[in-house]
């Protein structure tokens, strides 16, 4: 028998059946009356016994037999109560089940984000959100390209200020950002002097390959003077830990974000250049449609994340 033809037949006979006649039948079925069902249910005898009846008026079989002493079940109410009470069990579980879903966070959460991104959030955000809500699982996808959340099945992204669709809801997360240009000492002793980005055109850059394949343009400002520079360089990367690696070892300058670049700078093993030209940005933003349902857990995470201190807060040199 074809499958779905089963599943509405059984659809249209149980639709037929009030619960309350079911409820009903099982409490009176459990507790052997209608006087101690009705005060375990807080029914009266009276209502409980209509209910009962008219289910058996539906299904055309007694299910009970009734004197002035006593009420139990006939061989057919018998097998319906067998039958019926652990499905009812089923759907009470179900119910209490999905309560569970609307009040504790629970599931998956879907996050786009930049790798840069990703990795600065990772510890402070996502690992401690998951330390507080044990429930919840998070798959993070890091990837430069900018993709539709929605479409994509994504809960939320995050990414910098700047790159937050207009469509979407932005909350910010973190603190000011800071793309500076860095060397380490050997290569900045051996090079040309760098005073502007148009110094650039004489040293060896480290170039970054974007999702389109071509490289990406380095940008500065300084006293309300915006520049975009295509910089020369024989080593392409698509890394930003590569680009900071090459130029670590000397290979040339590197365009990275302060944040990555903080622990060698503090260590000496590299040193920012065109300081002047490299202003903070606006930080990470978490982003999420605006009129999508939001399940339980991206609501706690979003509260969470509107509850943690600016991730790293550094106040950018210049």
């Amino acid at each position: 028998m074809d499958t779905n033809l089963q599943t509405d037949e059984s659809f249209r006979t149980v639709s037929t059946l009030p619960p309350a006649e079911l409820a009903a039948f099982l409490a009176v079925a459990q507790y052997g009356g209608f006087r101690i069902a009705g005060r375990k249910t807080g029914l009266s005898p009276s209502a409980l016994s209509h209910a009962v009846a008219s289910l058996e008026t539906r299904l055309t079989v007694q299910l009970f037999r009734r004197t002035t002493r006593s009420v139990s079940l006939t061989e057919a109410g018998q097998v319906f109560f067998e039958r019926v009470a652990p499905a009812v069990g089923e759907i009470a579980k179900a119910v209490a089940d999905l309560g569970d879903y609307a009040l504790r966070p629970t599931g998956l959460l879907r996050i786009n984000a930049d790798a840069t991104a990703a990795e600065q959030v990772l510890e402070p955000l996502i690992l401690n959100f998951m330390k507080a809500y044990p429930d919840m699982r998070v798959e993070v996808v890091s990837e430069r390209r900018l993709v539709d959340i929605t479409e994509d099945g994504f809960d939320c992204g995050i990414r910098t200020e700047a790159l937050v669709p207009s469509d979407m809801v932005a909350v910010p997360i973190g603190p000011m950002q800071q793309h500076i240009v860095v060397a380490s000492s050997a290569y900045l002793a051996g090079s040309a002097p760098l005073k502007s980005p148009a110094d650039l055109a004489r040293h060896r850059c480290i170039q970054l390959r974007m999702p389109s394949g071509l490289p990406y343009r380095w940008e500065f400002q300084a006293k309300g003077e915006s520049v975009t520079v295509e910089t020369n360089g024989a080593l392409v990367l698509d890394n930003s830990r590569l680009i900071m690696a090459a130029a670590i070892a000397g290979f040339g300058l590197g365009y990275i974000t302060r944040w990555m670049a903080g622990p060698a700078l503090a260590a000496g093993t590299l040193k920012a250049v065109l300081k002047d030209w490299t202003p903070a940005y606006p930080g990470l933003c978490l982003y999420y449609p605006k009129h999508r349902h939001m399940s339980v857990g991206m609501r706690a995470f979003l509260a969470f994340a509107r509850s943690l201190p600016a991730i790293r807060p550094e106040t950018p040199e210049h």
